[in-house]
């Protein structure tokens, strides 16, 4: 009897211990991580605290990645084909038939304003010359005897009219003769280089057949269109930085000259022509051109990450984050904005932001409505730096001026400098100081005024 009251104690105690074990479970205290910041008391989820169960903390703050609103100077630009012309460039052809007696150039010479190139066979015209110059003879004596009979009344005045008449008629002849016999030397019209002859000594030529081409490379034109949109940022003075397929590597500038007047109707599209200086014949007429024409630049412009535009119905917004209410925290702002300017990467803001304000360019879905505290990711921080996260936190460091500023494009360079209406001896100035090529004229022959300036331009 005694041994089953001894079994039955240790079972009652076994279950009491239970209970205690189970009870101390149930209400053990809540870690310090996981307790309610609405009450200090631990494990309850109100502020009376009487009725236990499971604690979470607050909602994290989302994540989004953002970018300084940076300053730089952006180029006004747009790009285009073109081609290669000759200053000035003519095909000789004779006034009038005859046989070629004698050429004085050779393939691809250059020649001087006012040069004969080619001489005619003038055997028969010098024979029409000697005989006019002989009735002009005659015709002046006749005149002058006239002239002595009637002061002394032995003819009548009508037969000196008559000789009158017959000596400017005489005269006039020899004048025919000559112009003609002039016809048949063929001049230069100006100086330039000669191309390839299509004629040899004893070719019969009619009028207007076709002899030799010459052109004028000193200055070559570049003939350009653009769309009609363009037609009132253009204007003379301007600059257009050019590459051509044919010297790679070798950038050229080229001054803005005149814009035509006419657009054209099919293409909607206005003619634009610039001039480069072309001293040292390194350019030819009908190569192809790649152009980049400069409107204008802007200095101080404010740019941000195209990620960070946000189009909708019509106009345009961004997201940038603000100081909060609570320190050290940061929320989210939506703005709208005026865009400028495009670039790779890049867009300019007209109006809506300031400089070094921070707008959002990835996690614009988390944010639903103004005022969300937001979590700040720069990734243009250096790499081995950790990017600020947390509850709020601010960036542990602002990004430096060099980590985030986009290295400048090699078209924008020279307009940071000098404005665009100046950049006549940009990129062009380094072709143009390299020593002359074989075939090309000498170095001396570069001094003198640049031969796309015009009237008083030219004179200084």
């Amino acid at each position: 009897m005694a041994y089953k009251k001894k079994y039955a104690l240790m079972a009652l105690l076994g279950v009491c211990v239970a209970s205690g074990a189970a009870w101390w479970w149930q209400n053990k205290p809540v870690s310090t991580s996981n307790a309610s910041p609405s009450t200090g008391t631990p494990g309850s989820n109100g502020p009376s605290g009487s009725a236990p169960g499971p604690v979470s903390g607050p909602p994290k703050a989302p994540a989004v990645e953002v970018a300084k609103v940076e300053t730089q100077t952006l180029v006004d630009e747009t790009q285009a084909v073109g081609s290669l012309r000759s200053r000035q460039s003519v095909m000789l052809r004779p006034e009038v038939a005859g046989r070629v007696k004698e050429i004085f150039f050779n393939d691809g010479q250059r020649v001087r304003k006012g040069q004969v190139l080619v001489q005619f066979d003038d055997q028969l015209q010098q024979a029409q010359v000697s005989q006019a110059r002989a009735e002009l003879s005659i015709a002046q004596a006749n005149h002058k005897r006239n002239q002595e009979l009637v002061g002394q009344n032995f003819i009548s005045k009508r037969s000196l009219d008559e000789s009158g008449a017959a000596l400017e008629v005489a005269s006039a002849k020899l004048a025919l003769a000559d112009a003609t016999l002039q016809r048949l030397k063929v001049l230069a019209p100006f100086s330039g280089v000669t191309g390839l002859k299509q004629i040899s000594v004893g070719d019969y030529l009619k009028d207007g057949a076709d002899m030799v081409n010459i052109e004028d490379m000193d200055a070559v034109l570049l003939d350009f269109r653009l769309p009609e949109r363009f037609q009132a940022k253009i204007r003379a003075g301007q600059t257009a930085q050019l590459t051509l397929d044919a010297l790679p590597g070798r950038p050229f500038t080229a001054v803005v000259q005149a814009v035509d007047p006419l657009i054209e109707a099919n293409g909607r599209s206005v003619g634009v022509r610039g001039c480069i200086d072309n001293r040292q014949q390194s350019l030819r007429p009908g190569m192809f051109a790649r152009v980049n024409a400069v409107f204008g630049s802007r200095q101080n412009a404010l740019v941000i990450p195209e990620e960070a535009i946000i189009p909708q119905g019509g106009r345009t917004f961004v997201v940038k984050v603000v100081a909060g209410e609570k320190a050290d925290t940061w929320v989210s702002q939506r703005v709208a904005v005026k865009l400028g300017l495009r670039q790779p990467g890049k867009v300019e803001v007209l109006e809506g932001l300031a400089a070094d304000e921070r707008v959002v360019t990835a996690g614009h879905q988390r944010l639903q409505k103004d005022g969300t505290v937001v979590r700040l990711v720069d990734l243009s921080q250096p790499a081995g730096g950790k990017p600020a996260a947390g509850g709020g936190a601010p960036m542990a460091s602002a990004p430096s001026p060099s980590a985030s500023a986009p290295p400048a494009t090699a078209s924008a360079a020279p307009a940071q400098t000098t404005p665009p209406a100046m950049l006549a001896s940009g990129p062009g100035a380094a072709a143009l100081g390299k020593p002359a090529q074989a075939g090309s004229r000498n170095v001396a022959a570069l001094s003198g005024p640049n031969p796309c300036l015009r009237g008083a331009d030219a004179a200084r």
